[in-house]
Formats: C-alpha cells, sequence, structure tokens
C-alpha cells in the first residue's frame, strides 16, 4: 500500500483497497501480534490529497505538496529503515505543532492516515501530521529491543526523531507543540517515544498499549506475553524508573498522557491500562488517586490525575466491554482536545516549555501559610494559567490570595487573577494561601502549569 515509483509519478493511496484489507485481516488478530483498528474506525478523511515519493535533498529538503500525503526520503538517520509518510494542510498555520501517528501491526503510514481522521483535523487547525511506517515484515514497531528503550540507543524511535526534526526544520514547527499518539503497537511506541524523548514531545495518547518497557526482551524477539497477557506488574516507582532510565540525568519537563483501553482487550490485557496509569501519574509526580472522574460517553469512564481540566497530566479512558479494536470516529477529535490543539477549549493559552516553583510554607499548631512563586522558565508568553498541585492529606485551604483556588483540599486547581495572567519568558507571578492542618504542615507537591510538570525549587 506504499507509494511507489520516481519522483514525478503520483499515486493516491486506495481507501477502498485499504477498507477491505482491513477486513480481511481483523478476523486473524490472535495470530497476527497487534491488530488493525475494526471496519467502524475507519473514517474517511475529508482531504483530497494522492500520495507523492519525494527525494528530499540533504542540504535544502524540499517542502511537500499541500493537502497531499507524501512520502518523505533522505530525512535523516533511519537505522531501522522506516518510511516517513507527511501531510500538510493547504491552511497549515506558522510555527505549526506537529503529531505523529503511529501505526499498528499489519499497518503501514497510508494506512493510519486513511483509517484515521488526524488529516482532516490537521486541515481545520493548520497542524502538520507524520505518519511513520515500519518496513520489516511484522509490520510491529520495535518497542522491545534495549537500543529502542534508551534515547539515541537506534531502531525505530531514532528514525521518528529524526522525521520531527526534518519537519522542524522544514516548516519551522513550535518545538513545545510536538505530540505522539498511536494505536496498539503504535500505543506502545508511544510510550516509548515518550520515555526516550522527554524533551521533544509535550503530549502522548495510547489507544490499546502498554507501559514503557513493559515490552521489552532480550533476545531479539519482538513479542512479550507476559506483558501482553497484563501479567507484569510493577510498582508506580519501578514503572517510573524505567522512564527515568531511558534519559539519564534528565531533569525537564514531561509530557503529558493520555491513554485509552477497553475492558475486553484479548491483545493486550486490561491489566496494562492500569500499570500505565501508574507509571506516567508516577513519571508526572503526580497521585493516583483521580482529581477527577467522569463518563463523557456511555459505556465511558474518565480519570483525570494531577488536575481536573481537558489538560491534566494524566487522563485516562476506560471503555466497558470493548476489545483491541476500540479506536473509532471521534476520538482522535478528544486526543486534539487533550493536546490543546483545537479551538473548543477556552482555558489558558500555550503551554509553557517550562516552568519551575518556589514554595514555602510557614506552620503553627493547626494551620499555615503558603507562599508559591511561579517561573516561566520556557521561550512562549503564557496568556492565562492554572497551577495545579497536591496538598498533604488533612490541609485545607481556608483562603487565599494571587488566585482563586479549588477544590479546597487534595488537588488543588490555582486559577489567575485578573491582573496576574500573563507571564512573560524568565519573568515570576506570586501567589499564596491560608491553610488547616492535622498534623500534616508539609508543602504542596505535583506542581504543574497550564498541564506541564514543574521544576521546584
Amino acid at each position: 500500500m506504499s507509494a511507489t515509483g520516481s519522483s514525478n509519478t503520483v499515486r493516491r493511496p486506495s481507501r477502498s483497497g485499504l477498507a477491505v484489507l482491513f477486513g480481511a485481516l481483523v478476523p486473524l488478530l490472535a495470530t497476527l501480534l497487534l491488530g488493525a483498528p475494526g471496519a467502524s474506525a475507519r473514517a474517511e478523511p475529508t482531504t483530497s490529497g494522492a500520495a507523492v515519493r519525494t527525494a528530499a535533498p540533504a542540504a535544502a529538503p524540499a517542502v511537500a505538496p499541500a493537502a497531499a500525503l507524501t512520502e518523505v526520503t533522505g530525512f535523516g538517520t533511519n537505522p531501522s529503515n522506516l518510511q516517513m509518510y507527511l501531510y500538510v494542510p493547504d491552511s497549515v498555520t506558522a510555527n505549526p505543532a506537529v503529531v505523529v501517528a503511529v501505526h499498528y501491526c499489519t499497518g503501514s503510514g497510508p494506512a493510519m492516515y486513511s483509517g484515521t481522521e488526524y488529516a482532516s483535523l490537521a486541515d481545520r487547525y493548520g497542524f502538520i501530521v507524520v505518519y511513520p511506517s515500519v518496513t520489516r515484515a511484522s509490520k510491529c514497531f520495535d518497542v522491545s529491543s534495549p537500543q529502542a528503550l534508551r534515547r539515541g540507543g537506534g531502531s525505530d524511535p531514532v528514525g521518528i526523531k529524526s522525521m520531527v526534526d526534518w519537519v522542524t526544520r522544514t516548516y519551522s514547527a513550535d518545538t513545545s507543540r510536538i505530540f505522539a499518539t498511536g494505536i496498539s503497537s503504535g500505543a506502545m511506541m508511544t510510550n516509548v517515544l515518550l520515555g526516550d524523548y522527554p524533551d521533544v514531545f509535550a503530549a502522548g495518547a495510547a489507544f490499546s498499549g502498554v507501559p514503557f518497557g513493559c515490552f521489552a526482551t532480550t533476545d531479539g524477539s519482538e513479542w512479550n506475553s507476559a506483558c501482553s497477557g497484563g501479567t507484569v506488574i510493577r510498582t508506580p516507582q519501578e514503572w517510573g524508573n524505567l522512564v527515568r532510565t531511558a534519559y539519564p540525568g534528565y531533569t525537564g519537563p514531561r509530557p503529558r498522557m493520555q491513554v485509552w483501553h477497553g475492558t475486553e482487550d484479548d491483545v493486550l490485557r486490561y491489566p496494562n491500562f492500569g500499570e500505565e496509569i501508574k507509571q506516567w501519574t508516577n513519571v508526572l509526580g503526580v497521585s493516583q488517586t483521580p482529581a477527577a472522574t467522569d463518563s463523557p460517553q456511555s459505556g465511558w469512564t474518565r480519570t483525570r490525575y494531577g488536575a481536573t481540566g481537558d489538560r491534566a497530566p494524566v487522563e485516562a479512558i476506560s471503555l466497558q466491554g470493548v476489545g483491541h479494536n476500540l479506536y473509532a470516529y471521534g476520538m482522535a477529535a478528544r486526543v486534539l482536545t487533550f493536546f490543546g490543539l483545537d479551538s473548543s477549549d477556552p482555558g489558558p493559552g500555550p503551554q509553557p516549555g517550562a516552568c519551575k516553583v518556589t514554595v514555602t510554607t510557614n506552620a503553627w499548631s493547626t494551620g499555615l501559610t503558603g507562599s508559591v512563586t511561579i517561573t516561566n522558565t520556557g521561550t512562549a508568553r503564557i496568556e492565562g494559567w492554572k497551577l495545579a498541585f497536591t496538598l498533604p492529606s488533612g490541609q485545607t485551604i481556608t483562603n487565599g490570595w494571587g488566585a482563586t483556588y479549588a477544590p479546597a483540599s487534595g488537588a488543588v486547581t490555582a486559577t489567575n487573577a485578573t491582573y496576574n495572567g500573563t507571564i512573560a519568558p524568565n519573568a515570576s507571578v506570586g501567589i499564596g494561601y491560608q491553610a488547616n492542618h492535622g498534623g500534616n504542615s508539609g508543602p504542596p507537591t505535583a506542581f504543574t502549569l497550564n498541564g506541564t510538570a514543574c521544576a521546584v525549587s
């Protein structure tokens, strides 16, 4: 299903042919490692793009045709011979965001393009979509080898990072708005990319995946039966350590994560969903107790960790009675809301590239005051902010200044006042609160600013 031919040959990926192929593959899921999304998931993009194979000169890479699925070659270091497919809308914005959409086993970049609606959403919102494509026989991404599970180690993550770098250079993409999403094997790779390259990706969304490192093998096998069967159970700290080991010494902000899983998944069993939540709440330093729980659709349970809004540090959606092929039309729009790439969210403006929080407390027998300084250590101005943090057990805020605080205990969100909503790069804002305590007068923890985890000093 890949485009072939010379640089002057234009071929459109056959969506009808892909649909027939998908229908034939779905019954074989049990023997094909990880499967493609079901037929109901194949929303027809509203784009009219054709596939073009273009050779990109190393010195000055060619800009891809607008509104066309284009294969780009010569994009950079590519140790596992991945193919790169690119979709750039006619209405691409200046300094666009980039979404890396990663396919399932047996799939391809063109199949991911035709089987999801990211291209049509790019037409609406002006971002660029990268579709990596596997060439090895299994059509599965390498999420198992030691090379794949460390930054710059080789294999597929390095090739995908080269694709992102190519797009950033060619289109002056906004490096603070690079995102990854994937289905099944692509969901596993989403976890791997966020672990290997926390300084590259701002957030990820994984549909039917497993935690970073869960599929690790040392014998060259692509498959880990213990992980797929949901029997690899670790503590949050152990899962978090696997991610931190991928990039030793890294202390910057970590990407947010959205995970989706069906309770009847018979390919990557449902316990992997809970293990992903353990891993990413630990990595992002937020409580495993949900800050909010709701049901956005019948049969769905959505939990948010570390904050209550659309850009919480971790968001998890469980689909009751649904199997492995859970991706369906409309879910990509929810991904964009979590990423902050749609226009429906009236909340804060651009996320900071990085932030720092300084906190001090002054306690007495039953009460305390807390002073918090928020510093924008990124390069973009923040217009409107929400600072989420977790109060120690037994503390309840009784009043505050510089922000509004809700709720009064547990996972709290402080929202800017009318006079201090703008934070320029390298500028700071001070806020504070008074609270009662039941013996634990410690400072709050797990600070995130507009969904981005902050360093604490």
